[in-house]
């Protein structure tokens, strides 16, 4: 019997990862992302799943991320019966990302139809709110460091992958094989969690790309953010910062704490976290001590230092408030959500700023305002860049591509094959060769829906 691995996503881009391991007439989901960015990208959500939802017997998640479990509503929807293992801080996070993410669906879908800005008529969200309420009922928790089987006589185990609350590396034992998928690897050096643990042994490996290309700098995130909020707060702007409400809102607002505490940024400046799903993940930070580096202290501090903006109508408020003032708003790179409306306020001032703290990925709003776009498009208008706008280079929550290479040296002997996967090509192919040439193991970057032996 064959073991088989099908790339559905996270192959030849950074978005949208789905691994169906297939083996003696099972099949496997590992990660279920939607595709973002590109809209030629965008449009694979929309196409029937290569792997028809019915025919899946079980998914796992290496973490809650959409663009690893994003796509979980709508196969669950369209006929996916089974179990979504993950561990409880994937769980946890997944019950606010993905009614949330349906919300937003939903919403943006009402917004065109009123505007009239959509191509469909009438426009329609990928899935709702309640779609994803309803898959939420297939998850089931699984320890760190604990055998579980997902499929009978298929064995499957978690190990810390860093990065965000309760994100995991996976090692699949099925046919005599074992197969080990990094998830989304965490910087060791991280300022909110935990560095990865070491890979086990296994046979195969995915290994994540996200940063395969980089070299993270050795500036502080203080230092940039401090440098940046300082020269906004003195000329009286708005800082519009978009964050990734799980990872990077927290992150910016620790950040924050830290840079009032020491005098940094005056200490008055009024910061926002206008982000309902943000402000609950913030609150999970409470629940799940002990999964990251903070200390009571100082998960009370990043709690308190901002306004936490609840409703549409005191995001709204906002908008008749001057600066200096920073609002952190999701989504992280642009793509929907409450901060489009700050940067339609916002983006074309030059008093104000745009902050950008984590990975672009190409096709999104974030990309184009990181590469200097002199207009952005919001809400189907072209609207002028006037804003100075900044990217963090030190804000990134994933390894580099020495973290990267120094995680899969430290695995007991050399895999047979290692997959390159989650990365743009320029990317997975830099890390790809670095793997060869350097650790001198077997290396493949995985095109789009191809299948390759496990």
């Amino acid at each position: 019997m064959t073991l088989n691995i099908r790339f559905l996503g996270g192959a030849d881009t950074v978005t949208g990862s789905k691994y169906c391991v297939e083996y003696d007439g099972k099949k496997l989901l590992v990660d279920c992302g939607l595709f973002q960015g590109y809209k030629q990208l965008r449009l694979r959500n929309w196409d029937p799943c290569p792997t028809p939802p019915k025919d899946i017997d079980a998914v796992i998640l290496t973490h809650a991320h959409l663009d690893h479990s994003g796509y979980l509503p709508l196969l669950a929807r369209n006929g996916f019966e089974g179990k979504v293992h993950s561990t409880s801080g994937t769980r946890d996070l997944c019950a606010i990302l993905l009614p949330d993410s349906g919300h937003i669906q939903e919403e943006d879908a009402y917004f065109a139809n009123k505007h009239g800005y959509s191509k469909h008529s009438p426009a329609l969200p990928l899935y709702t709110q309640q779609d994803a309420k309803f898959c939420l009922q297939q998850f089931r928790v699984e320890k760190l460091n604990i055998w579980f089987q997902p499929i009978p006589g298929w064995k499957a185990k978690f190990s810390i992958a860093g990065h965000i609350l309760g994100a995991a590396s996976l090692l699949l034992e099925v046919g005599g094989r074992r197969i080990l998928f990094s998830g989304d690897l965490g910087r060791p050096d991280d300022s909110l969690m935990t560095p990865p643990d070491a890979p086990p042994q296994a046979d195969t490996v995915l290994i994540e790309s996200t940063y395969g290309n980089r070299i993270h700098p050795s500036e502080n995130v203080n230092a940039e953010l401090g440098e940046a909020l300082r020269r906004v707060s003195a000329r009286g702007g708005v800082a519009v910062v978009p964050v990734f409400a799980v990872g990077r809102a927290q992150a910016i607002l620790h950040s924050i704490a830290q840079l009032k505490a020491q005098g940094a940024i005056p200490h008055g400046l009024p910061i926002f976290l206008d982000s309902p799903m943000a402000i609950h993940t913030t609150a999970l930070f409470k629940r799940h001590m002990g999964e990251h580096r903070l200390n009571d202290q100082e998960v009370q501090a990043m709690d308190h230092v901002a306004t936490m903006i609840q409703t549409p109508e005191q995001s709204k408020a906002l908008v008749k408030r001057h600066g200096p003032m920073v609002i952190l708003s999701a989504s992280g790179m642009a793509t929907g959500g409450r901060v489009l409306h700050h940067l339609a306020n916002h983006v074309g001032h030059h008093r104000n700023m745009v902050i950008l703290t984590g990975y672009q990925s190409p096709g999104t709003r974030g990309a184009s305002l990181a590469s200097g776009a002199p207009t952005i498009r919001l809400h189907g208008k072209d609207l002028p860049v006037g804003a100075e706008i900044v990217q963090l280079s030190s804000a990134s929550a994933h390894a580099d591509g020495n973290q990267l290479l120094a995680w899969l040296k430290k695995m007991p002997q050399a895999p047979a094959q290692v997959y390159v996967v989650h990365g743009e090509r320029e990317a997975s192919d830099a890390l790809r060769q670095r793997i060869e040439r350097e650790l001198k193991m077997r290396a493949i970057v995985p095109e789009h829906a191809s299948l390759w032996p496990g």
